[in-house]
């Protein structure tokens, strides 16, 4: 009896897994659908076989669990692929010539230089002949005194005078005599002129003298100028080489195919996923995600807590906008993410 419990209960899981494989791949090819459902039905009969219906791990009352396929992980690349290498040949392109006309230099550009002559003018000048002066001019003349000065004719002196009588004798020898006498200085009266005040003069400046005279100058003095004399060109013709002769390889190109193909990176396998299904969901709870649903702007219809298409269209929509698994259960990771409590 537990043997029979177990392998329908195997089927059942078989028939959830393939179903949710044909929702999720729906727009895949057939032929990865059909591999798809040909590894769940693989995988059953394994377990049926084993006799081991592999029930969830650590399940608490009240909780529910669906058996869901998880798909084969591939990835794929893209390679281009030769399909034609392309041929390669050679042709001789002959050289081009063309009959051009071209100016050629008969007679370099040169320079001359042009003595321009000087212009003059006659100017009428002032000519300086006697420069500016200054002389002294008396304006008062000078005071003079005349006074009175005793001035020495012949000073004060000593003479001996020949003395007379026998006193004065003094040398009895030649009975001469001879008087030390003091002569006094002779002085005489004189008047004289002297200077009271000197002249009074004062400087006078004596204007500079000119002369007018007519002169010729230089107006513009002479100069220089550089005078070219352009280049003398004539046309000839000449044929000249356009294109030189030239070997061209004429290939075809390869021709590549892009082809994509697809690896295996894991194997599908099946994997018990908490649920809300009849024993813990109620009218109430749904109401609660349907309101979280639409707080997050998906739109799950009418807030009526039934589960119809239109709240699971919202469901699997959110599933994916948030990376989570997308099947037709309402799965407790997607209830936590909405922040309604599983229980």
């Amino acid at each position: 009896m537990k043997s029979e419990l177990k392998l329908s209960l195997i089927a059942a899981i078989a028939v959830t897994a393939a179903g949710c494989t044909t929702q999720q791949t729906a727009q895949q090819e057939p032929t990865t659908m059909k591999k798809a459902a040909d590894k769940v039905v693989q995988v059953t009969k394994q377990m049926a076989a084993s006799g081991n219906a592999d029930l969830p791990p650590n399940a608490n009352p009240g909780e529910c669990y669906a058996r869901i396929f998880v798909e084969p992980t591939y990835v794929s690349a893209q390679q281009k692929v030769l399909v034609d290498a392309g041929t390669e040949d050679t042709k001789i392109i002959p050289a081009q010539y063309k009959t051009v006309k071209e100016r050629v230099l008969v007679k370099a550009a040169s320079e001359k230089l042009e003595v321009i002559p000087a212009q003059f003018k006659k100017v009428t000048e002032r000519v300086l002949t006697k420069p500016a002066s200054e002389k002294l001019v008396q304006v008062a003349p000078a005071k003079y005194a005349t006074k009175e000065e005793k001035i020495l004719v012949e000073p004060a002196k000593k003479v001996w005078k020949k003395g007379t009588g026998p006193i004065q004798k003094i040398d009895s020898a030649t009975g001469e005599i001879v008087c030390l006498v003091e002569v006094p200085a002779v002085y005489k009266t004189v008047k004289k002129r002297v200077l009271v005040a000197p002249p009074q003069v004062r400087k006078q400046v004596v204007p500079a003298e000119y002369k007018t005279v007519d002169r010729t100058v230089v107006a513009v003095p002479s100069t220089t100028r550089k005078i070219v004399i352009p280049a003398e060109y004539k046309t000839v013709e000449k044929t000249v080489l356009v294109r030189p002769a030239t070997v061209q390889a004429i290939k075809t190109s390869p021709k590549y195919e892009t082809v994509t193909t697809r690896k295996l990176v894991k194997d599908g396998y099946l994997q018990w996923r908490s649920i809300l299904c009849d024993t813990n969901l109620t009218t109430g709870r749904i109401a609660q995600i349907q309101r979280a649903l639409q707080a997050r702007g998906f739109n799950p219809g009418r807030l009526d807590g039934v589960i119809g298409s239109d709240t699971m269209a919202a469901v699997n929509a959110f599933q994916r906008a948030n990376k989570l698994p997308v099947d037709r259960y309402l799965n407790i990771a997607t209830v936590r993410a909405l922040g309604v409590a599983p229980n």
